[in-house]
């Protein structure tokens, strides 16, 4: 059976994702490194902890799973954080989305929904800000969502 892997799905955007997957009846598995001690007990889902990062374990999944899907909500999303620590910024949210993606190619599994930020905007020009808006980030954390925005693409 066709699976959609959900990474970060223990976190807010995550966790109610993966809720709505599960009220759809998809089948899915959630990768949540824990890392803001958020509960991870979702009896309606298959929870695996561990880091998006990791590729002995996405090897695992995808192989153990049918994932034809991935829907990557896992990043450090904390801009202060950010600006005192980018290397881990940067690590997390660039470095282990190309290990992810590796991973993805590796398998064939071709099909993946990120979640990127306004922050990729930095201080809007005009309100509502469109996706036409100048790209201008001003924090390691936006940087780094728009250098995945960008990975992305070339993948694609």
């Amino acid at each position: 059976m066709a699976m959609i892997l959900v990474t970060g799905g223990a976190g807010y955007i995550g966790s109610h994702t993966a809720w709505l997957l599960h009220q759809q009846g998809h089948q899915f598995i959630i990768l949540d490194s824990l890392v803001y001690s958020q509960s991870f007990d979702f009896p309606w889902a298959i929870c695996i902890k561990g880091d998006v990062g990791d590729r002995r374990l996405l090897d695992t999944i995808f192989t153990r799973y049918s994932v034809t899907a991935v829907m990557h909500f896992a990043a450090f999303i904390e801009v202060g954080r950010s600006v005192t620590d980018p290397a881990a910024c940067y690590q997390n949210n660039v470095v282990n989305t190309l290990t992810l993606l590796n991973a993805m190619r590796d398998h064939g599994v071709n099909t993946i929904i990120f979640s990127s930020s306004c922050a990729v905007y930095g201080e809007p020009q005009q309100v509502p800000i469109d996706e036409n808006h100048p790209k201008n980030p001003i924090s390691p954390y936006g940087e780094s969502k728009q250098m995945v925005e960008q990975i992305l693409r070339r993948y694609a």
